[in-house]
């Protein structure tokens, strides 16, 4: 079937896959190969069909996913992605995070590793027994939080103004989500019991307390810092962050250059001014998502977002305590 004779309908939403997989399930893009098409997903393709641009200078109106009724169906995917690439630019919680999982319910336990799973194993003799290294259930389910933002529309807003600047308050909505779960992946670091924990003078930080924390850290690499603006400038002063190579690097990019490699995340929160950890993003804390970015489509199809829902649910659980150190 040609990308332009499809009948689009809103049970492609409830498939129990995103739109677009459902969409190309119909449409796959690999039939396109070859041709002027190529490259595009199946609802590029039905963008294209519709004559819909989304972003650019010549970027169409709201009211043009709104022309038939088979185009009101792609605006909640429009809506979608917009968010998700305001989530993806704001990507501090994708760099404290070691893996994701993706459920379809609300209850999910996460597994724990015994101590001994670490980075030692014991030289066994002929005939010895092996260490029993313990993979279990945690006893608790990983708790679920809901994220989102109600998005309310006047007929005015719908009917003359650009989806590219559209776009704009959409993808801010999705870095003000991404914010709000790396508030609680921030939590997660230091929920768990094994988590490692050092005296800290914040009047006085020092390369040397940069140190401490890379040997408490051990056997897990440190890979990343995370600390308030106060303490990151603090840490600008340190005479070993002053050399010329690290002020090159800071004053053209903005990153700056730490011991051990460490990359630097400084979140805006409120009451956080003596924050510092440190931790191994690779073995700290598992995501856990129950699908990707939600919106309420039957309200944006049929009443051309009057007022819908746009939500995402995550929760976070950590996996190596151990992977992370901070102030007591």
């Amino acid at each position: 079937m040609a990308f332009d004779n499809i009948k689009l309908e809103k049970g492609l939403y409830t498939t129990g896959k995103s739109f677009t997989d459902a969409l190309e399930s119909v449409d796959p893009s690999e039939n396109y190969r070859g041709t002027s098409l190529e490259g595009l997903d199946a609802y590029e393709r039905q963008l294209k069909r519709f004559d819909i641009k989304v972003s650019g200078r010549d970027s169409d109106t709201i009211s043009k996913f709104f022309s038939t009724t088979d185009a009101a169906v792609l605006f909640p995917e429009y809506i979608s992605r917009a968010v998700k690439t305001g989530m993806d630019r704001n990507d501090k919680v994708e760099k404290v995070i070691a893996t994701t999982t993706d459920i379809d319910s609300l209850d999910y336990r996460s597994i724990k590793f015994s101590d001994s799973m670490e980075f030692s194993l014991l030289e066994v003799e002929e005939g010895g027994v092996f260490e029993d290294c313990q993979i279990v259930l945690e006893s608790e389910l990983t708790p679920l939080k809901k994220y989102g933002r109600m998005l309310s529309a006047s007929y005015e807003a719908i009917k003359y103004q650009k989806l590219d600047v559209f776009s704009i308050a959409l993808k801010h909505i999705g870095e003000t989500i991404s914010n709000d779960q790396f508030v609680d992946a921030l939590a997660t670091l230091g929920a768990s019991p094994d988590a490692k924990t050092i005296d800290i003078d914040y009047n006085n930080i020092s390369y040397a307390t940069l140190v401490e924390m890379w040997k408490i850290l051990s056997p897990f690499n440190f890979n990343t810092l995370i600390a308030s603006k106060e303490i990151v400038a603090k840490l600008l002063l340190i005479p070993e962050m002053r050399d010329s190579n690290a002020g090159l690097d800071f004053h053209g990019t903005g990153k700056m250059i730490t011991p051990f490699g460490a990359e630097v995340l400084c979140p805006n929160l409120d009451g956080s001014e003596n924050l510092l950890v440190g931790m191994d993003k690779n073995n700290a804390v598992e995501r856990v998502q129950a699908g990707g970015v939600i919106t309420e489509f039957d309200k944006l199809i049929d009443r051309q977002i009057e007022r819908a829902a746009i939500s995402t649910i995550v929760g976070f659980s950590p996996i190596y305590g151990g992977a992370v150190v901070s102030s007591k």
